[in-house]
């Protein structure tokens, strides 16, 4: 309402500031205005009663007592005119302002120019600085959460980083408990960790759990076209901070700006610099700020500057990783409050089949499963809609609208039941939870293995037994339909196996011909949208010694695949069949058709049976090619 009213008076003044420029009003007298040739033509017939002479206007009565009005041309004779015929006449002076009144109307056209362009001023320049006479101001906002706190109840997972980011929340509300013991509060605390995995949230949580102001800006904000911006833009924050303080300055994606100096990143931007070195000395410069603590996040610490990361600046640098199982667990418990769930609901289970989830892949997870059980009209989210969305995330939305031949949907099973005997007979593979030969987003199907419990590092025997089974979909095809009729299905299986292959030979020391030596850097570098290791200047010897070993592991794999499908061709066949009935088969429903056992699932006609055989008897339902294996990563983590 207030600028309705502030728009409406500027409209008012530019009614008034029209009436002026249309000069003086003729004293409300109305009529019709009459040519003078006219006029005079009524005067001379006698239809003119009376006439007023006002400067350069007439104006007056008519025998009819209408009213009229014309224009005065200064015409000598027309009193002369008027007189004989008897027209009772006037004569005024034209109305004039006073001195005050003509220096108001004059000045008011340049007064109401200058007021709006103030405002306009004033409106561009609101909004912490963001407007164009804004540039250097601080773009960073006060938090205030009346509204969806978070506190460190609601971060899981992490249980580490957050134990170090509560000591600078007890600090700040009981310094006097550190400062007994010669504790000085820490200047800053930088958050790493890949993307998603809570970085954010802790700082939002840092801002909940302490009664003190809290500053958030992105690293982004402080860089400029124009030279000095940034530089300015970081006093102007420091400045907001110490009249604040005790408070938290927390800045996203700090690598935006803090890139090492003199790299050649970025570009050799002068602005970026001055900004850095600016971030520098406000942090632990000359004149050291007491009482601000800048909490920084990034996913790219190797790139930045040393300077910012010394003691004194950043006092700790506080690892957010990937959670472990048990802190998946706990951060779909958090998630899992917000949805009605189903009894069948298992948070270990689903913990256990997403391994390398971050926590906003978890949340992402949770909301898919609730969409899914909104959109076939449930009432609570049942394990089945945890499942089908942990497929949605991994591999993408199935493709239903595939069309194959039975001969492709048949290859397609023998495939994915290659792989999945031969898991099931490799005493040092993990357990397969599912095999699918439905397609879903890139992937043409899978078979699914969960691992027990979180692996960081892994042995000989995994990695031989992971060689055995990711070549058991190229054996399976092989051994059923020839040498000639194998398909490109195994395409994803052998660049597995081969890079988990020369991983081990040049980087982890697997190869008795090689030794344990180091062929190869740990760094990584994105080539056409894949990872490719770069390998070090080595002898072109050694570089054929390197890819006989290669082939040498990746054969021992192909040939143990063999060896174990030949021995259970007959679980080959009856496995097969299964998923060209069911397409989906649960890891507990691979194991009893591997021993013999039916596979009972009550329907609307009875109970369908499956048992080994020989060949393929069942009849193939509407199927989908397949040809994916789902294994684990082909290197463990550093």
């Amino acid at each position: 309402m207030k600028n309705l009213g502030l728009w409406f008076v500027i409209l008012l003044g530019l009614v008034v500031v029209v009436n002026v420029m249309q000069g003086p009003s003729s004293g409300g007298a109305g009529g019709a205005n009459l040519a003078y040739s006219d006029f005079l033509t009524k005067v001379d017939d006698g239809s003119i009663r009376s006439a007023e002479i006002r400067g350069e206007e007439i104006v007056g009565k008519t025998s009819n007592d209408e009213e009229y009005r014309t224009y005065n041309p200064g015409d000598a004779q027309l009193i002369q005119r008027l007189r004989e015929k008897n027209v009772r006449f006037d004569a005024k002076p034209e109305e004039s302002r006073s001195l005050l009144a003509q220096l108001f109307f004059n000045m008011l056209p340049f007064v109401l120019m200058i007021g709006i362009w103030i405002f306009l001023m004033r409106q561009m320049q609101n909004g912490a600085g963001r407007g164009a006479m804004g540039f250097g101001k601080s773009r960073a906002k006060l938090l205030v959460q009346k509204e969806g706190r978070v506190t460190f109840d609601d971060v899981a997972g992490i249980d580490e980083a957050r134990e170090e980011l509560q000591e600078i929340v007890d600090f700040l509300k009981d310094p006097g408990r550190f400062h007994r013991l010669g504790g000085k509060i820490p200047k800053g605390a930088l958050l790493v960790g890949p993307p998603g995995t809570g970085k954010t949230l802790l700082a939002r949580a840092i801002a909940g759990e302490a009664n003190v102001p809290f500053f958030s800006i992105s690293g982004s904000d402080f860089v400029e076209m124009f030279v000095g911006v940034g530089a300015s833009r970081v006093r102007d924050m420091f400045e907001q901070g110490k009249k604040s303080a005790p408070c938290i300055i927390f800045i996203d994606e700090i690598d935006a700006v803090g890139r090492s100096r003199g790299a050649g990143l970025g570009g050799g931007n002068d602005e970026r610099e001055q900004t850095l070195n600016q971030l520098l000395v406000e942090m632990d410069g000359f004149d050291a700020n007491e009482g601000i603590i800048i909490v920084a996040a990034t996913n790219r610490p190797d790139v930045l500057d040393p300077a910012l990361l010394r003691p004194g600046r950043f006092d700790r640098q506080v690892v957010v990783g990937r959670p472990d199982i048990e802190g998946r667990e706990k951060i779909l418990g958090v998630h899992m409050k917000k949805v009605p769930l189903a009894p069948d609901v298992n948070a270990r289970t689903i913990a256990r089949g997403t391994p390398g989830f971050s926590g906003a892949d978890l949340a992402n997870l949770v909301n898919e499963a609730a969409l899914l059980a909104a959109r076939r009209s449930k009432r609570l989210v049942s394990m089945k809609d945890f499942e089908d969305a942990k497929d949605k995330v991994l591999m993408g939305v199935e493709r239903k609208t595939m069309v194959m031949t039975d001969d492709e949907k048949k290859m397609t099973a023998y495939h994915e039941a290659g792989h999945a005997i031969v898991s099931v007979h490799e005493e040092a593979s993990d357990p397969i939870h599912k095999a699918t030969i439905i397609p879903r987003g890139r992937a043409l199907g899978m078979v699914m293995r969960l691992p027990e419990r979180d692996q960081y590092s892994y042995h000989r025997d995994k990695m031989y037994a992971n060689l055995a089974v990711s070549m058991g979909g190229r054996v399976a095809e092989e051994i059923i339909f020839g040498h000639n009729k194998v398909s490109s299905g195994a395409s994803s299986d052998i660049s597995y196996a081969t890079d988990l292959a020369r991983s081990m030979v040049t980087q982890w020391g697997m190869s008795d011909k090689l030794g344990p030596l180091k062929y190869a850097d740990n760094q990584e570098e994105v080539f056409l949208g894949h990872s490719v290791t770069r390998t070090q200047n080595v002898s072109e010897q050694t570089a054929q010694m390197i890819d006989g070993e290669v082939r040498a592991i990746v054969t021992q794999g192909y040939d143990r695949a063999k060896q174990l499908l030949s021995d259970h061709i007959d679980q080959l066949h009856a496995l097969a069949g299964a998923l060209l009935e069911y397409e989906t088969l649960s890891g507990d429903e691979i194991k009893k058709v591997v021993a013999g056992e039916p596979i009972d699932r009550t329907t609307g006609t009875g109970t369908t049976t499956v048992r080994p055989a020989s060949g393929v008897t069942a009849i193939p339902k509407a199927g989908r090619r397949s040809g994916d294996f789902g294994g684990e990563p082909a290197a463990p983590p550093a």
